[in-house]
């Protein structure tokens, strides 16, 4: 016979978020719980005590040694002496593979009424071994009486897990219904089940951030986050984990609406376990979260529309940057009026690029990925500075970053790191690009057209994840501004010859004339760069000169085939 509890629906595990922790029920009983119950308090440990921890759902009872295809995961076994192994020659054997078998399908353990019979040792040293409870019951115990109370204790928990969880859920209600955001939601969270509470986007940046001091110090001993603050949730899975290294426990839901991924929400207590129907409780807040942050990004989408576009006429130069307009920006949050530089950053496509391969235009990406991007920026740059204006329009994202004399290299790498972090989380390369310094607001249509022709420059020389400064283009600012690319083909084509073409032969000589040109014709010190013998190296430049001409001797010469390279570099030959 079985009997077996409907609990309610767990969150689905998702394989690419595992993390290697042991899993830990959302519910049930543990078989220590278990033996609190009246008609066990008389029940002994045989062997198996460090698996007291594991999981009760169920509780069935073993009548004949075959029971084995029709055992579940999570139920507690009763059985006899004789049932569990009747006398025969092999029966230690057979009882050793029943414990091992038992194991391997995730039963949590099983009570055996002796009577006058004794279990081998070998079978109780394997459960030792192996962490599995094997319990003997009192010879007065009976199985219905159990039963009873096992049933009880389960309907006693569950009871207890769904009250939680419409608590939960009609406190959070409430809270949203009275204009509440994410942070009131997470503080609420945090305080009903006293731990941290994090809600963050699906590639772990923090939307809302709550919890006691105490938790928080574990949390952030636990390793869960980033230099950037990122929370690392691919090292997380969908449900309830314990973390043995530092003590702690974690659960973590998805927040989906409209087949749309938005985020996690990730609860962490140390060094209590979190309460039971915690998972359950988090997907009652996902909903509610799910919705309020619908509700965010509508509102957002509007307000962003208007104040995108009107920035767009500011960086484009179709409204002249007076001091009506500046006042005008200060009435939507944003400071122009200060020294700063104006960054340009665009998600690079799929599939990475080489240096002097990259597309020449903007990759395609999209819409939610794009979206996020935009969220990441306005997130990081707005923890620094909230009068900062960051907008994301079709294909870019752009920043007016507010610098002080000497540390805007040193500002733009800083927040370039945080953007990037370490690439976890599903974040995507991009590329960006940033402009001279803008000391007045009518500077600002320069900056931006600086920007975006940095960002253009640098993915087509040094290919994706490029970060480029527009004073530091050099030759390729210059070459940039032609803008009859067929006669950049041509003057690459007219002095390189056979060299501007696509086979890797003359990729290969293109290699040794760069270096030839790098090491001022420095012939030795070109043959160690590249590793050529240096007769070798003799034919090669023979045949360099064969093809381009007498570059060794003719500076002017040598310059064109400086410049047709560069070329050849930009535009991706």
């Amino acid at each position: 016979m079985s009997y077996l509890l409907p609990m309610v629906t767990v969150a689905n595990h998702q394989a690419h978020n595992l993390r290697n922790l042991p899993a830990v029920s959302t519910d049930g009983l543990s078989v220590a719980e278990l033996l609190a119950a009246p008609s066990l308090v008389d029940t002994a440990v045989l062997a198996g005590g460090s698996g007291l921890d594991r999981v009760v759902r169920g509780v069935n009872v073993l009548e004949v040694p075959d029971i084995l295809p029709g055992v579940k995961p999570n139920e507690f076994l009763l059985c006899t002496a004789g049932a569990l192994a009747p006398a025969a020659d092999d029966r230690d054997t057979l009882l050793l593979n029943l414990i091992r078998d038992l194991d391997a399908r995730q039963l949590p353990g099983i009570a055996v009424k002796l009577g006058a019979d004794q279990l081998p040792a070998p079978s109780l040293e394997l459960a030792d071994e192996l962490g599995f409870p094997v319990l003997g019951l009192a010879e007065a115990v009976v199985f219905d009486e159990v039963l009873a109370d096992v049933f009880g204790l389960l309907l006693q928990r569950q009871s207890q897990v769904l009250a939680q969880a419409d608590a939960l859920h009609q406190a959070i209600a409430s809270i949203v219904l009275g204009g509440g955001g994410l942070p009131q939601i997470a503080d609420e969270v945090s305080r009903l089940l006293d731990c941290v509470l994090l809600i963050t986007t699906p590639d772990g940046r923090v939307l809302a951030d709550e919890g006691g001091i105490g938790h928080r110090q574990a949390v952030e001993a636990a390793g869960l986050f980033d230099s950037s603050g990122r929370v690392l949730i691919e090292r997380l899975r969908i449900g309830l984990q314990k973390d043995d290294e530092h003590g702690g426990q974690a659960a973590m839901t998805s927040i989906v609406a409209g087949g749309v991924d938005h985020g996690r929400i990730v609860a962490y207590r140390h060094p209590d376990p979190l309460p039971p129907g915690t998972v359950q409780a988090l997907e009652r807040v996902a909903i509610v979260a799910a919705l309020t942050i619908t509700k965010e990004l509508a509102v957002s989408a509007v307000e962003g529309k208007f104040r995108g576009d009107y920035l767009r006429d500011v960086l484009t130069g179709q409204v002249p940057v007076d001091e009506p307009v500046v006042q005008h920006c200060r009435s939507l949050g944003w400071d122009i009026d200060r020294p700063m530089v104006v960054l340009v950053a665009e998600l690079d496509a799929a599939e990475p690029s080489k240096p002097g391969v990259a597309p020449a235009g903007p990759s395609v990406v999209h819409r939610s990925q794009h979206e996020r991007f935009v969220s990441a920026w306005q997130q990081v740059l707005r923890a620094r500075d909230k009068a900062a204006p960051v907008v994301g329009f079709s294909h870019e994202v752009v920043a007016l970053v507010p610098v002080r004399s000497g540390d805007q290299s040193r500002m733009v790498a800083e927040l370039i790191a945080a953007v990037s972090g370490d690439r976890g989380g599903g974040r995507q390369s991009f590329s960006a690009g940033v402009s001279r310094r803008v000391l007045e607001p009518s500077q600002i249509a320069t900056g931006y057209a600086q920007a975006r022709k940095a960002v253009s420059v640098g993915r087509r020389v040094h290919g994706h994840g490029s970060v480029s400064h527009f004073d530091s283009l050099g030759v390729h600012r210059l070459l940039s501004l032609v803008p009859d690319t067929a006669e950049l083909k041509s003057f690459a084509a007219e002095v390189l010859g056979d060299l501007a073409g696509e086979a890797a032969e003359a990729a290969d000589l293109r290699l040794t004339l760069q270096t030839l040109l790098d090491t001022n014709l420095n012939v030795a010190e070109t043959a160690r760069l590249l590793h050529f013998h240096y007769n070798t190296l003799r034919y090669r430049i023979s045949k360099l000169e064969r093809i381009v001409g007498p570059f060794t001797t003719d500076p002017h010469l040598r310059l064109d085939v400086a410049l047709a390279l560069q070329v050849v570099q930009m535009r991706g030959i």
